[in-house]
């Protein structure tokens, strides 16, 4: 009876241990204290990775292949390039009182002007994020004349956008037979 009523209790409390993600925890971060600023020490984990991968992508496509779209419909990977760049300024720019930098870059610049726009852009995010905390998560903020939101609702945007934006991204160079930087094997290999 105490093994089906322990294995009961670890089928439950699994879930909410981090095991569900497949994330295994040591003992130590179980029963470490609980973060004082959770969401934004997410974020802070996120940007140095999708700085990596969307820059690096950014990077990776040929400048002769900045016009590309993969349907008409579809906008090119020089105007995903810079609305990444745009986006992350823009939401960016809510979370602080540090003035954005200006990214004067047209979505039909050369290579080079709108990798150094993301760069740009990723740059001042994570000089946002290092400075971010909690503390006014419920507070409004004006993203447009016509949208507002909510400064958790700011930080939980970005991170879907680099999400949504990376796939993106990466499909564009797989359509054009370019391995995309989080799918490339680790150096020394």
């Amino acid at each position: 009876m105490k093994r089906i009523a322990t294995t009961i209790l670890i089928l439950v409390a699994t879930p909410f241990m981090g095991f569900a993600q497949g994330a295994p925890q040591s003992a130590s971060q179980l029963t470490a204290s609980p973060s004082a600023n959770p969401v934004s020490d997410t974020l802070r984990t996120l940007v140095p990775r999708y700085a990596k991968n969307m820059v690096g992508a950014a990077e990776a496509m040929p400048a002769d292949k900045y016009d590309y779209k993969p349907t008409p419909q579809q906008i090119s990977f020089g105007q995903l390039v810079l609305h990444v760049a745009q986006s992350n300024i823009t939401l960016c720019s809510k979370l602080t009182t540090t003035p954005p930098p200006v990214v004067g870059a047209k979505p039909t610049d050369p290579k080079d002007e709108l990798v150094a726009a993301i760069k740009t852009s990723f740059d001042y995010c994570s000089n946002v994020i290092s400075k971010a905390d909690d503390s006014n998560l419920g507070t409004m903020v004006q993203l447009s004349p016509t949208r507002s939101m909510t400064r958790a609702a700011v930080m939980i945007t970005l991170a879907y956008d680099w999400a949504d934006h990376y796939s993106a991204q990466a499909g564009y160079l797989r359509l054009n037979g370019i391995l995309p930087p989080s799918a490339q094997p680790p150096a020394g290999r």
